[in-house]
């Protein structure tokens, strides 16, 4: 089988784990992005924790599942964001105000919304979590 988005195959992975009740989900083919995007979510408390596995087809990502997440994913196509467009895509994707968090890639990496706006930068939208 093969992938068309592995961001939005890894996220639904995570998603559908969640929701079965289960405390661990393992993701393949791993990649630095989403590996950055895992580390957003463990900061914020969606992830208790993930691990980097090389098993030499690719990697893949052990993750440990917090119980927290209510509903994740990619956003696809890419949209690029201003700054002053940050709220707009908040109410988009997220269900509320302070509520869940949008990761997107900038010049210096990839970060959650908040972040991003207080760096006065924009960026590249590639996923979302609440």
């Amino acid at each position: 089988m093969t992938q068309q988005n592995v961001i939005a195959d890894a996220m639904s992975a995570i998603k559908n784990a969640g929701d079965a009740g289960r405390l661990e989900v393992t993701v393949e083919p791993a990649s630095r992005l989403f590996g950055a995007m895992l580390g957003i979510m463990q900061e914020n408390g969606y992830i208790a924790g993930f691990e980097y596995i090389d098993d030499g087809r690719g990697g893949q990502f052990k993750i440990q599942l917090s119980g927290r997440i209510n509903k994740c994913g990619a956003i696809s196509p890419r949209f690029s964001v201003k700054t002053e467009d940050m709220e707009s895509w908040e109410t988009r994707y997220l269900p509320a105000k302070g509520f869940g968090i949008l990761m997107l890639t900038t010049s210096q990496g990839v970060m959650a919304h908040e972040q991003a706006r207080k760096a006065g930068i924009g960026g590249q939208l590639v996923g979302y979590v609440y």
